[in-house]
């Protein structure tokens, strides 16, 4: 992420002013960057490939009590209550709610901000870069929020969800490896629990049951090793083991060879996230809301809890389903999600220009049946 002021006359000017000693000269000019910036730092924390942009976008007026009709979100024949995953505190650990599919939800919202300064001497020098890393660092420290809190909720929803007994995280097959076969389990799973209110085949399949996986770099070089590794776990009927070894067919391997930074697999996007795999953040959130829970692998065998030491958690999201939400205020005079203000704590005497930010968002899954998980152990 990178947010560049451009040296133009007008720019330039303006920066200036923000140092003028006539303290009307300075405020107005403060003011003014801020109602410029503001948008645009909301366009750049918007489309940042992050976990936090997984999520569909509810717009409401700053002063308003936003809430959504359940019923809109379900089909007509689906069951009479669900359970809805909501946070009232940001990075709090996520709630679980049952609310009958006619209600009117109220959303709970809470208010991510972050104020930086500078020394004023930067403007009257029009040194843009330093105030264009000012803006950068406010971006990323918001950014920083959103994404502990979309995976408190994300990590805490899938950790304990269950639908017609099966829960939604499963365990991989093979130490060490995440294979083609762990995928297609994946895929299977998500068609079970997506049923009908009756348990049986839906009359209409909301959603293809998995189009994403959020993974980290060592799943990614798994994949990437399927273009010489080989990838059968079972042998022949008539007679053989896995460690024959047979390898993925050559139109696979070679398209893996060919796209070594596999943006899809298998019909599947992948999304790499550093935060994920054995020790890391996104991993020890899991193992903290996993709990003592335990996990089984599809078959229903090796029921362990979750390590986040020696293991890591695969996040699979079903993106055609209308599941994560997330409602953010708008300024009722810009129409920008993200309000910049100039921070008027500081002094004549303290020589430093500042700025203030925040916005007001609230997050929740409403239908926990969009996420699955695998759990891979012993990856390097």
């Amino acid at each position: 992420m990178k947010i560049t002021l451009k040296r133009t006359p007008e720019q330039i000017e303006l920066v200036k002013a923000m140092a003028s000693k006539n303290r009307a000269i300075a405020t107005e000019a403060q003011v003014a960057l801020a109602e410029f910036i503001g948008p645009v730092l909301a366009e750049v924390i918007n489309n940042a490939p992050t976990l936090s942009n997984l999520f569909t976008t509810l717009q409401f007026n700053a002063d308003d009590n936003p809430s959504i009709p359940l019923d809109l979100y379900y089909d007509v024949n689906a069951e009479d209550y669900i359970e809805v995953y909501s946070q009232s505190a940001a990075g709090g650990l996520p709630q679980n709610q049952v609310l009958p599919t006619v209600s009117e939800m109220k959303i709970h919202t809470y208010t991510l901000d972050s104020a930086l300064s500078f020394d004023k001497r930067y403007a009257a020098k029009s040194r843009l870069d330093v105030i264009s890393k000012t803006f950068t660092r406010l971006a990323q420290e918001i950014l920083f929020k959103q994404e502990k809190t979309s995976a408190n909720l994300l990590l805490g929803a899938l950790a304990a969800a269950q639908t017609n007994g099966k829960k939604h995280v499963q365990r991989a097959n093979t130490n060490g490896r995440f294979l083609l076969a762990d995928l297609n389990e994946l895929f299977t799973l998500a068609k079970r629990i997506n049923t009908s209110w009756v348990g049986g085949t839906p009359d209409a399949r909301q959603g293809r049951g998995l189009t994403d996986i959020i993974v980290s770099p060592e799943v990614v070089q798994e994949l990437r090793a399927m273009a010489y590794n080989p990838i059968n776990t079972k042998g022949s009927p008539a007679g053989g083991t896995p460690t024959d070894g047979i390898a993925a067919p050559d139109d696979m391997r070679t398209a893996i060879y060919n796209s070594a930074g596999i943006p899809e697999f298998y019909g599947v996007a992948i999304m790499e996230i550093n935060e994920l795999g054995r020790g890391q953040r996104f991993n020890t959130i899991f193992d903290t809301v996993a709990g003592s829970t335990a996990f089984t692998n599809a078959a229903g065998g090796n029921s362990a809890a979750f390590d986040g030491a020696a293991e890591e958690i695969i996040i699979g999201l079903d993106r055609g389903r209308e599941s994560l939400i997330r409602a953010v205020a708008v300024d009722s005079e810009n129409g920008s999600e993200f309000s910049l203000t100039a921070d008027d704590q500081y002094s004549v005497r303290q020589k430093k220009i500042g700025y203030f930010g925040s916005l007001e968002e609230g997050r929740m899954v409403l239908d926990t049946r969009a996420l699955v998980g695998k759990i891979v152990s012993g990856l390097a």
